[in-house]
């Protein structure tokens, strides 16, 4: 019998709920889903189904009202999963331990902040301001950011989905965009008999560009991968079979590409610093007119010289006759697939926190949150903030050993 995606859903939600309900949690935690006010995001960190398998083991949720509203999560819904609703920000803030919740707290939000706090959330490192870090420091919060969540293995787990949904969403995207009714050539990705497929040209062999590949593939198209790492060059081509075309992100390459590029999907990025601007203004003035840019890591400078910041309610602009998408978050115009990535990650780390004598004692013996953790017990643990900021900075082994 064929299932249907909501079948698939249910499934998927039972079977993390069973492989987390086989205990009882230690300690009961208060944990607070406050409604996300930045502009355009519209995802949450927790599903219903994440809520039930938390409160089934002995936590408390707060939802703020509506919170879950733009990825279709109905307050009735965290309700019927032993949530309860929250009509005040400000109410949840001051009755729960932990506050759980996507983009970092507005300065609002850092206001209603308690001593000791835990905060689980994004810290988007290029918006992030001293007086944020000083605030979290002086109230002593424990703050633990995705984009730091990194387990034994090396892997990120956030930061890997949130690529993931990235790459995959950047063909999607630039498919529409060459379409008629949005100023494009008016071709398909993919073609059909006797007419070529366009061309897609992904600059970056990471994980964004590798599920950009991916989906181009599955439309149809002809991809070229351009990177300056041949050993990510060499799996991506393993991993697909050698149904790409990969060549050294050069001058003389990136030139050429572009010329012939119906949609060119930028991916090229280095963990932690600014991305590098591989694509010159001249390379994109020779592009065909109504061809696409979907630049991938605009939040991180962007690795074309001609990208600019957009939002999901304004999200392109043409330059030289190409039409260019920057929006940096991406996966927040797909905020209910984006919510369950968040949340099959998010579940288990709140259990093993609850399942902990304290969040000391939890950062002590859990990898991933340890190196999420930037502020802990009132000062800053990561060096690199610590540049950044000029502030003091302390490692968070030496200070959790000092409690044991």
């Amino acid at each position: 019998m064929e299932l249907s995606p909501f079948d698939t859903e249910q499934i998927g939600i039972k079977t993390l709920e069973k492989s987390l309900m086989k205990s009882k949690s230690k300690k009961s935690l208060k944990i607070g889903l406050p409604k996300e006010t930045s502009n355009d995001e519209r995802r949450i960190s927790l599903t219903p189904g994440g809520v039930s398998i938390l409160t089934a083991n002995g936590h408390e949720v707060f939802v703020e009202k509506n919170a879950g509203i733009d990825a279709h999560f109905s307050d009735h819904e965290y309700q019927e999963a032993g949530a309860e609703i929250s009509y005040s920000a400000e109410e949840l803030f001051s009755n729960s331990e932990m506050i759980v919740k996507v983009a970092p707290p507005t300065k609002t939000e850092l206001s209603w902040m308690q001593p000791n706090q835990i905060l689980l959330s994004a810290l988007h490192l290029g918006h992030t301001t001293h007086e944020f870090m000083r605030t979290l420091i002086d109230k002593g919060v424990c703050a633990i950011g995705y984009e730091f969540l990194k387990a034994e293995d090396g892997e990120f787990p956030i930061v890997r989905m949130m690529h993931e949904i990235t790459g995959s969403m950047s063909v999607q995207i630039a498919a529409h965009y060459l379409e008629n009714s949005s100023d494009g050539q008016g071709i398909m990705l993919g073609g059909i008999s006797g007419i070529p497929p366009a061309t897609v040209a992904i600059l970056g062999a990471g994980i964004t560009g590798e599920y950009a590949a991916r989906t181009a593939l599955g439309y149809g198209a002809q991809v070229f991968v351009m990177d300056n790492d041949l050993t990510r060059l060499r799996h991506l081509e393993n991993a697909l079979d050698r149904r790409i075309i990969t060549a050294t992100a050069n001058h003389q390459y990136l030139s050429t590409a572009l010329g012939f590029a119906d949609v060119v999907i930028g991916a090229a990025m280095t963990e932690g610093e600014r991305a590098p601007c591989w694509v010159t203004e001249p390379m994109v003035e020779s592009m065909k007119p109504g061809s696409v840019i979907v630049d991938t890591v605009i939040d991180q400078g962007g690795c074309i010289a001609s990208s600019e910041p957009t939002t999901h309610s304004n999200p392109v602009f043409t330059k030289y006759g190409v039409t260019h998408y920057c929006v940096p978050n991406i996966p927040s115009n797909v905020a209910r697939t984006a919510t369950y990535a968040l949340n099959n990650v998010i579940v288990p780390y709140l259990i093993e926190l609850g399942d902990s004598a304290g969040i000391h004692d939890c950062l002590w013996k859990n990898t991933a949150l340890r190196n999420g953790a930037y502020t802990y017990k009132k000062h800053l643990t990561k060096k690199a903030l610590a540049d950044q900021f000029e502030m003091p900075f302390r490692d968070i082994e030496v200070l959790i050993a000092s409690q044991i």
